[in-house]
């Protein structure tokens, strides 16, 4: 996507609590919503690689397993945003509730929701959890901070964005080892989009802080955490997620 507001966004929601366990998939009640890239404002559009046609890149076969987890989370990748939908609402509502859980939200399209960070009134994404480090995020309680900070809500969009172009989940089977490796820990736990959404945000923001970043220099905070995280996902002693040296950084 460019910096002209064309294409669009996903935004993961969180539900349920904990992190499954097992061979095949589980569903979850986990759900990701889908709207205009409006939403992304100025100066902050996404910066995830553009592929090329000439890019010669390996493909993983997949075991069965893997293939339904894939389709699963696919499935969850293609659901729009509806707010004529009661589940939708509730979703809504829950991320205000966890974010300012003493005030009261309005309404669900309210100005409001410009505290969180959003452009506009009306969002979506979830970082339940890990209710200290979604607080921490949110509010920008650690380090020494720029005077003009990364919007939370739009931060939260390019990093959905950022993590399913890096892993090809959009793909029928991935074409990179990273997003092979993905599959895996996918196949063992269907929470694994969530938890590694997490992760990456908490990346994020320790990159920011460790580059004295502001405003204007988020394009490069989030092409530094990508090449990270990438790199954490080779390691050769990583076999789960909770194995990512970044997984340190959550704080529940």
């Amino acid at each position: 996507m460019d910096d002209r507001g064309g294409g669009s966004f996903v935004a993961v929601r969180r539900i349920s609590q904990g992190l499954d366990r097992g061979n095949t998939c589980h569903s979850t009640s986990a759900e990701v919503v889908a709207g205009s890239a409006a939403w992304l404002g100025r100066g902050l559009s996404c910066v995830c690689a553009q592929r090329r046609e000439s890019d010669a890149r390996p493909s993983f076969d997949l075991t069965p397993a893997q293939e339904e987890c894939l389709q699963r989370l696919q499935s969850r990748i293609e659901v729009s945003y509806d707010s004529s939908i009661p589940e939708h609402q509730e979703a809504l509502r829950a991320l205000w509730n966890a974010s300012f859980p003493e005030e009261e939200l309005r309404d669900l399209i309210s100005e409001q929701w410009k505290e969180m960070g959003w452009q506009g009134k009306d969002p979506s994404t979830d970082f339940r959890n890990y209710p200290k480090s979604f607080q921490d995020l949110l509010r920008k309680q650690e380090g020494d901070r720029a005077l003009w900070e990364y919007p939370f809500a739009v931060a939260g969009v390019n990093i959905t964005f950022m993590l399913i172009q890096m892993l090809d989940l959009e793909a029928v089977k991935p074409r990179s080892m990273a997003g092979a490796i993905f599959l895996k820990f996918l196949s063992e736990n269907e929470s694994a989009f969530d938890l590694l959404y997490c992760i990456t945000f908490k990346l994020m923001d320790n990159q920011w802080l460790a580059m004295h970043a502001s405003y204007m220099d988020f394009n490069t905070v989030m092409k530094s955490t990508r090449r990270q995280l990438e790199r954490e996902l080779l390691l050769e002693d990583v076999s789960r997620l909770e194995d990512l040296p970044s997984y340190s950084l959550l704080t529940r």
